[in-house]
């Protein structure tokens, strides 16, 4: 019989989620007096920003994902477990989880965020969600394959169905995503299907409020949109999708288009782990947090990232890396304060600035009060997105494959590898 482990000496941190606020507080605790459990359903840490660029092969899932044993492997105090976390018993102090119950003397909660379909359950169940490396993959390999069915359809109708995409919202993963995919399949796929008549592909980015980039000043949504018309996307707004059924997409003002693709960039909601924590949610489905970022009634649990709804000003931050970073960092040192008998500090938001990409050359952003656009916006995008992957050869490869796109016009993974 295997002999029960010591009772540890030190106090036990138990992280749930090794996304960007995970393992910012990971890295936080290094050092510290403490035994780390970082717990996650995924071997990797994932760069979601750049999903969308697997999802129309210009990256491989490889380049923007890196084993979380590899990341941490120097970090003595810490455990990683790989499994699914399915509950918690904050009065017990565990985190129940597929592999048995994780105990803790401090919770940081940092499990992320899920695709929010606000209950339009066709489209869940038939279109395509953007928020793992397999549904990026499905993306891809969807894509690809109307191409090819569309190489040998004679039916017109079907065949312009087939080659309408439809991507639904223009937040920053809409706009990024509908840009690549034009650039897809005007300069690369063109080449491929030297047969196939390009004018009867559609793109069409589908807005269900009046303009894109809702975070950005208005002069410069109005350079996004007119950004992407000249890149052949047709952007439409007021436009909000009420259903799919895999061949027609109908709109609450009683229209439809055909389109056997549609990918649902619309929105977020926190991990649904949130909701079993049985505490007060705020906007989409985020636990509210005090200052500190715990919770109220709950001073050793922490909550982190997308999955917290942080007031700022009357506001919730959104749901973005960088808050995810910072939070991540703040409850980590607040952790170690508690342990010093020291009080937890007020979580203050730094605005770093907003950056998204349209294309190639193209990009918006802002960064205090300054606006960009053009060229330097999109060679500042591509700076700061190489800088925050997390290994050495993942910003290798993925220099090297933006470099190689961007002389060649060319994107070598057009690869449909399942059905």
């Amino acid at each position: 019989m295997r002999a029960p482990s010591p009772t540890p000496t030190k106090p036990r941190v138990a992280i749930v989620g090794a996304g960007f606020a995970g393992l910012e507080a990971a890295r936080g605790l290094a050092g510290a007096a403490v035994e780390v459990t970082l717990i996650d359903r995924h071997n990797y840490h994932l760069f979601q920003p750049l999903l969308y660029q697997v999802a129309t092969a210009g990256l491989t899932p490889e380049d923007i994902a890196h084993p979380v044993r590899a990341i941490l492997r120097r970090q003595r105090n810490l455990a990683f477990r790989q499994a699914e976390v399915t509950g918690f018993d904050l009065a017990a102090k565990r985190v129940i989880t597929s592999t048995g119950e994780v105990p803790y003397d401090y919770l940081l909660l940092a499990a992320g965020s899920d695709t929010n379909y606000f209950g339009l359950t066709s489209v869940a169940e038939n279109g395509f969600g953007l928020k793992t490396i397999d549904e990026a993959v499905a993306v891809r390999n969807h894509v690809l394959g109307m191409f090819e069915q569309a190489s040998q359809e004679d039916d017109p109708v079907k065949r312009r169905t087939m080659l309408t995409f439809i991507v639904v919202g223009g937040g920053p993963t809409g706009v990024e995503l509908a840009g690549a995919l034009s650039e897809l399949v005007y300069t690369v796929l063109v080449k491929d299907y030297p047969r196939l008549d390009f004018s009867e592909a559609r793109i069409v980015l589908l807005q269900a409020t009046d303009s894109l980039l809702p975070n950005l000043p208005q002069d410069l949504r109005d350079v996004t949109a007119e950004t992407l018309r000249k890149k052949k996307v047709e952007v439409e707004f007021g436009q909000t999708v009420t259903g799919y059924d895999g061949q027609t997409i109908t709109l609450k003002n009683g229209e439809s288009l055909s389109a056997r693709s549609l990918i649902w960039a619309a929105g977020v909601r926190a991990s649904r782990l949130v909701d079993g924590l049985g505490v007060s949610q705020g906007s989409l489905g985020r636990a509210v947090v005090l200052p500190t970022l715990q919770l109220a009634g709950h001073p050793e649990v922490f909550v982190a990232g997308d999955a917290a709804h942080i007031d700022e000003n009357g506001r919730p931050l959104p749901m973005t890396a960088v808050v995810a970073l910072q939070s991540g960092s703040k409850a980590a040192g607040n952790i170690q304060r508690l342990l010093c008998g020291q009080q937890a500090e007020t979580f203050l938001f730094h605005d770093l600035g907003s950056l998204a990409t349209i294309g190639r050359n193209a990009a918006v952003g802002q960064i205090g009060r300054v606006k960009i656009k053009g060229l330097l916006a999109w060679l500042l995008w591509t700076v700061v997105h190489i800088v925050r992957l997390v290994g050495f050869r993942n910003r290798l490869f993925v220099f090297w494959s933006w470099f190689w796109d961007y002389i060649l016009y060319d994107r070598s993974i057009r690869l449909i590898t399942r059905e």
